[in-house]
């Protein structure tokens, strides 16, 4: 057994040898591969094991150098090594003849961890962050309720009032315990009762494990696909997942993903204005702050009563003015529908087609 140890000690005084003279002599190394045949029976027989195999492995470097006779023939270090072979195969009453195989490459190290991840890609994090999943079990699914802001401008409020309202400046449409959503609207024309979006911001107030505080803000021919921060999720939290922002058409149409209170809101640019749809369960729609006066926000309670336009008077009017074509032209040329002439008002009817199609969710 001493000799078995000493036998590997030179085994790994040839390939150090090896090593060295191929370090003084580089050209050496571009023409004869020994190299090669050394570093792999070095890699096999680094640890200790049986004797066979030690033999196996020995056999398999023979094989390897004679494979280098044709390139290595002029090699000093090459005829090293077949000295060095055969002194082994003494020392270790190896056969010459016998069983090889390809020497046993050294364990590798196992891979390092990854980094952890980056919060874009995080998952989707504890049943808490899912609204529907959070429920208690046996409970009725969630009602849904919708509330649209669009045109010049519409509002259909969380209880499906439909509504028309002048609302220019900066107006709440949503506050509670989990996000606030203000719009600020422009007249469409200069000196016209009708306004549209054309600034819309929305804060995600930050949730136990789930989101960081986040807020989105769009202007008009500026609709981005991330938030104010350059962040397009939740943030570091387990749960950030559960908060997206997911651009559908760049510059069009954004879709924020809220799904820890299950909430989806669209957000698209029409012509020169912005448009906002949400769909929201009830139960975040009165999860109202104590104390707070909900009288204001637009999508739960409507437009105020000085704010709202009334259609059979002003139609009545616009349609006996003798301007009722000069105006529905402006107003075409402004990319937004003023249903100032009979034709028009019909749109703003529940149910009446094309401006209801912003409010899809």
């Amino acid at each position: 057994m001493v000799m078995g140890e000493r036998g590997r000690a030179s085994a790994l005084d040839v390939c150090r040898v090896l090593a060295v003279f191929l370090s003084l002599f580089p050209a050496v190394s571009l023409q004869c591969k020994i190299l090669k045949c050394n570093s792999e029976f070095w890699a096999s027989t680094s640890n200790s094991g049986p004797e066979e195999e030690f033999c196996t492995a020995l056999r398999a470097y023979n094989s390897c150098v004679r494979r280098t006779a044709r390139t290595c023939r002029g090699d000093l270090a090459y005829h090293s090594a077949q000295h060095g072979i055969e002194d082994l195969m003494s020392q270790h009453n190896c056969s010459k003849e016998g069983p090889t195989s390809q020497p046993r490459a050294r364990t590798p190290l196992p891979p390092p961890p990854p980094p952890p991840p980056d919060s874009q890609e995080r998952s989707d994090g504890p049943e808490v962050c899912h609204y529907e999943r959070s429920l208690p079990r046996n409970t009725a699914p969630p009602n849904y309720t919708h509330c649209g802001f669009f045109g010049d401008p519409h509002l259909r409020t969380f209880g499906d009032d439909f509504q028309t309202c002048k609302v220019e400046g900066a107006w709440p449409l949503i506050h509670n315990k989990y996000l606030s959503v203000q719009v600020t609207n422009t007249p469409v024309v200069p000196g016209s009762l009708a306004t549209a979006t054309s600034k819309l911001t929305i804060i995600f107030k930050n949730f136990q494990e789930c989101v960081d505080q986040k807020m989105y803000h769009a202007e008009t021919d500026e609709l981005p696909a991330a938030f104010a921060d350059g962040s397009k999720n939740g943030g570091d939290r387990h749960g950030a997942n559960t908060l997206r922002v997911v651009e559908k058409v760049p510059g069009q149409h954004v879709e924020i993903q809220a799904r820890y209170i299950g909430t989806t809101i669209v957000v698209r640019q029409v012509g020169r204005y912005l448009t906002f749809a949400v769909r929201m369960p009830e139960e975040v729609v009165n999860s109202v702050e104590e104390g707070d006066n909900q009288d204001l926000y637009l999508c739960l309670h409507g437009c105020p009563a000085n704010q709202l336009i009334d259609f059979r008077n002003f139609r009545a009017r616009a349609g006996r003015g003798p301007n009722c074509r000069q105006d529905q032209e402006r107003h075409r040329g402004a990319r937004i529908h003023l249903p100032v002439c009979q034709g028009q008002v019909q749109r703003a009817a529940p149910g009446g087609g094309p401006v209801l199609s912003f409010l899809r969710v």
